[in-house]
């Protein structure tokens, strides 16, 4: 039913367009799990996972094992695969106004779980941002045995944190993988 607007005329919600993440990018060698919530704009636009030029989300899993970043998508998985890092988003569709997670709904979210029984090195979760771990949480639950991290996200729309400070902060996916053997 159309809504009301300010002056008592009929308005017509509109649907946000839905948006699908892309297949889980993960090898028998994953050790950790970084899940954000769906991929933005650029990155649909493009098909590659952290595609926006100002995402730090590159920039930091390289700086994290002492990497020179490259430019070729192939490589760049190959890179995180061989580390033992997974990429996924927890939502498989949703709506959302152009890349903004918080205005995220309707989503209908991964097989994760099914995703974690068939990867059993996989002994982390790592969010990358609130909003994948407050849809995670929606959507499933934590299971014991496995470490979960709330990272600060790497996307341009967060800026509070500069490159250094994420860095820091994600120096934790190093610490588990390396403890774990994978990374």
């Amino acid at each position: 039913m159309p809504a009301s607007g300010i002056d008592g005329s009929r308005t017509r919600q509109t649907a946000s367009p839905a948006k699908r993440s892309f297949p889980p990018v993960v090898d028998k060698r994953a050790g950790i799990l970084v899940l954000g919530t769906l991929p933005g704009e650029e990155s649909l636009r493009v098909q590659q996972y952290y595609a926006h030029p100002r995402n730090l989300f590159w920039p930091i899993l390289f700086a994290l094992f002492d990497a020179v970043p490259v430019r070729d998508y192939a490589a760049k998985l190959a890179f995180a695969m061989a580390r033992g890092v997974a990429l996924w988003d927890v939502c498989m569709v949703g709506e959302r106004e152009a890349s903004a997670d918080a205005t995220i709904r309707r989503e209908i979210p991964n097989t994760i779980d099914r995703l974690l029984d068939d990867h059993p090195l996989i002994g982390a979760v790592a969010f990358n941002g609130t909003g994948a771990r407050r849809l995670y949480d929606r959507h499933f639950p934590r299971r014991p045995g496995l470490t979960y991290l709330a990272m600060p996200s790497t996307s341009p729309a967060h800026a509070r944190l500069d490159f250094a400070a994420k860095l820091a902060r994600w120096t934790a996916l190093r610490e588990i993988l390396t403890q774990a053997g994978t990374g």
